[in-house]
């Protein structure tokens, strides 16, 4: 059942509870307070933003790492390699940047000047 907030229409006469707001949880067929339960007072319903805890991948996140998947599928590890390490710097994943890493040795680069050159970026 959804949670609905409602609010005092003026702060003059009402109790602390519409005062500040409160929540009810009601039916989505239930008719809408349009007093305050415990004062009498006139009450609103107020628009409240939702808080979720629901973290999704930006769009072009997914697109990125979609593309990298395709990238390495197909054999083209500097391709892949590039668009990772371009990816992690903007996002700061280390799993990615190593994932990087991984891929440029399968496209044939140097092991020892990667490895040199991650460790200039960092300083």
């Amino acid at each position: 059942m959804p949670i609905y907030e409602y609010q005092a229409v003026s702060s003059l006469n009402s109790c602390s509870k519409c005062r500040d707001g409160f929540e009810i949880i009601q039916g989505p067929n239930d008719s809408r307070f349009l007093k305050c339960p415990y004062c009498g007072e006139k009450i609103k319903k107020i628009i409240s933003i939702c808080h979720s805890t629901i973290n999704e991948e930006s769009y072009g996140n997914i697109n990125a790492m979609n593309k990298i998947k395709e990238y390495e599928k197909s054999g083209m590890w500097s391709h892949a390699a590039e668009l990772a390490d371009k990816h992690s710097e903007k996002t700061k994943d280390n799993e990615l940047k190593s994932r990087a890493l991984d891929n440029y040795k399968k496209a044939g680069y140097d092991a020892d000047s990667l490895a040199k050159h991650v460790k200039a970026k960092k300083d």
